[in-house]
């Protein structure tokens, strides 16, 4: 068992420890003196991003006997639910596997959270739940998910809410959106446009894009996001909000294949596809983050944060992850999205 220690040493379990934003947060609170299990199946993410100061443990939060398990046998102060299949486009031809990720295992999480009286309850949702909305989007805005990804994120933000009124449960949710940084994993050619380009440049391959290029989005640096969620259960201003994070400058994905190129130092090589089902402008309003947590207007320029993270991806090396398997939908299934697994698979 891991002792929360009092005030000093802080209980914390951080769900896909192992991924992008969970590795980053799991750091930014041990980094503050909290204790952290993290928490991952490893299915997207890799240890080399772990935290060296928390205690690792391998496992899904889909298995309701293994999050039973680890509030059994850890007193758990603060819940941080990372762990998500988080693929838009991909997820409209797996339903199934998305709802039982998305939305299952972060109702055992909660069932667990309310029964061992927990202090705070941090979610990452995403963007996605508002589908195409008027811009930029805010959080008095209804959300109209237009995806089976958006549908879960919003689901469970529901769940929440009403976790909350019956149970008094404290939550803070936030509503992140094109994240980029150190430790995604660029290997992932469903989701991730910023590491897609960058592991399609590193394999000398063929920037490829969806359409025209035309559509928009505000690309987010990890350090701009992560600090506010782990900082989050020390504002008391912020249980049971709903926040935007992220940049608020939107770029074409035309634009951003240019500047990963530049970083790079190559020129621009790109493949068009043909448009997949997507919302094609999304970019959201951060006025009421800036309230509760005083940033500033400011954040990382996309250059900035698109060299430091070709620094690491150079360090770490071109990545090629499986195939994944289980494509319950062939209907509409995007070409480019082929590979040698799935046209063995598909029917």
């Amino acid at each position: 068992m891991i002792s929360s220690g009092g005030e000093g040493a802080r209980l914390s379990l951080v769900t896909g420890a192992a991924g992008f934003i969970g590795s980053h947060v799991a750091k930014a609170l041990i980094d503050a003196g909290h204790a952290v299990i993290a928490v991952d199946d490893l299915s997207g993410g890799f240890k080399d991003n772990l935290p060296p100061d928390g205690v690792f443990v391998e496992g899904s939060v889909v298995d309701n006997d293994f999050v039973e398990g680890l509030f059994g046998q850890h007193p758990i102060e603060y819940v941080f639910h990372l762990a998500a299949y988080a693929a838009e486009g991909l997820s409209h031809y797996i339903r199934r596997f998305n709802y039982a990720n998305n939305v299952l295992g972060s109702v055992n999480l909660i069932n667990q959270a309310v029964i061992n009286d927990v202090k705070r309850f941090v979610f990452t949702s995403s963007i996605a739940v508002y589908g195409e909305n008027q811009l930029p989007m805010a959080e008095d805005l209804v959300p109209r998910p237009g995806d089976p990804y958006g549908i879960a994120k919003y689901a469970v933000e529901l769940d929440l809410e009403a976790a909350k009124r019956q149970f008094g449960l404290e939550y803070t949710i936030f509503r992140p959106h094109n994240v980029y940084g150190e430790h995604q994993n660029i290997g992932d050619k469903y989701r991730n446009v910023v590491g897609i380009f960058m592991n399609q440049i590193m394999h000398e391959e063929p920037m490829t894009i969806f359409g025209d290029g035309t559509q928009t989005r505000a690309f987010s640096y990890i350090d701009d996001v992560v600090p506010v969620i782990a900082g989050s259960i020390d504002v008391p201003e912020a249980v049971g909000e709903v926040f935007n994070i992220g940049a608020d400058r939107p770029y074409s994905v035309n634009e951003l294949a240019h500047v990963v190129s530049a970083t790079f130092g190559v020129e621009p090589e790109i493949t068009y596809l043909p448009a997949r089902s997507e919302v094609l402008h999304a970019y959201a309003s951060h006025d009421k983050v800036r309230r509760f947590f005083d940033l500033s207007d400011e954040t990382t320029p996309l250059e900035v944060g698109m060299g430091r993270m070709a620094e690491w991806a150079r360090r770490v090396g071109a990545r090629r992850t499986p195939e994944l398997e289980g494509i319950e939908v062939w209907n509409e299934f995007p070409e480019g999205w082929l590979g040698t697994v799935e046209k063995n698979d598909r029917p």
